[in-house]
């Protein structure tokens, strides 16, 4: 992997992590188009790395929320007063919704990272849940906001977390179907994802760090791709906000089901190979 592919990949990254396309299926895509080995143990761990440059553009696009959550769970340990507030809430159900994709994440590792990072089934779960994503926009009510939070909300967008660890899938596609499921408004539901996302996705990256370099990848080609992610994916969070303040998820529903045909031709007529 040079130089080159890191860029490549970073634009990848942060173009598609926090849109509801799959960031693992363009990523896989993109490799296979460089010619990397998509199951290649340092390749798989090269992006969960990059997505730490993501990450960080969500930390720093959100700074001052992140900021009063922590402030006020911190103080909630101590304090009775701060306890009922929603910024205390947010930061326990940060923490709920982690538990369940952090568990099944680490216990299936080697089948996602092995068996699961096949075209076949990036294409498949590409199409399936698109098939969510347009229930989940027809069946919204969008009637609760971000004061409405509860328990309930965090461990059921936990639990999208862990479907969105197969590839096509797309975690902010999962956790913003379910958060419209349970009636809460898109940017309520969208805003929650970019949350959850900070625990679960730099876990995966630092856990996966030590695995990233034992191929051909320098610490300069690392580097780059996350420092490329965090400046591409910062401008997809400001846009995607925008977007689905006015607009269902449902219209990249064509997107996803365009590329799931496409990928399934491919693969179907030998074109280009599953792994």
């Amino acid at each position: 992997m040079d130089y080159f592919d890191a860029v490549v990949l970073g634009v990848v990254e942060g173009l598609t992590e926090f849109l509801p396309i799959s960031s693992t299926a363009h990523l896989t895509i993109a490799e296979k188009a460089l010619g990397l080995e998509v199951d290649d143990p340092a390749v798989t761990a090269y992006t969960a790395v990059i997505q730490m440059g993501a990450i960080a553009a969500v930390i720093l696009y959100f700074a001052t929320e992140i900021g009063h959550i922590i402030k006020a769970w911190c103080l909630g340990l101590v304090k009775s007063e701060y306890r009922g507030q929603l910024d205390h809430r947010m930061g326990w159900y940060v923490i709920v919704a982690t538990i369940p994709v952090g568990v099944v994440g680490f216990l299936a590792k080697d089948f996602i990272t092995g068996p699961l990072r096949s075209l076949w089934v990036v294409a498949v779960a590409l199409i399936a849940w698109s098939a969510v994503m347009y229930a989940a926009e027809r069946v919204a009510r969008q009637d609760r906001a971000e004061r409405d939070l509860n328990l309930t909300d965090a461990i059921s967008i936990g639990l999208g977390q862990t479907v969105a660890l197969i590839p096509g899938v797309s975690r902010s596609g999962a956790t913003i179907s379910v958060g419209l499921f349970r009636g809460l408004d898109r940017v309520t539901a969208t805003k929650l994802s970019f949350y959850m996302s900070i625990p679960a996705l730099l876990a995966a990256g630092l856990f996966e760090l030590k695995d990233a370099f034992k191929g051909d990848i320098s610490v300069g080609v690392a580097v780059t791709g996350v420092v490329v992610a965090f400046v591409v994916a910062y401008a997809s969070i400001a846009w995607l906000l925008r977007f689905v303040a006015h607009h269902p998820i449902s219209w990249f529903i064509p997107y996803r089901v365009g590329l799931g045909v496409v990928l399934l031709v491919l693969l179907g007529t030998g074109v280009m190979t599953a792994t």
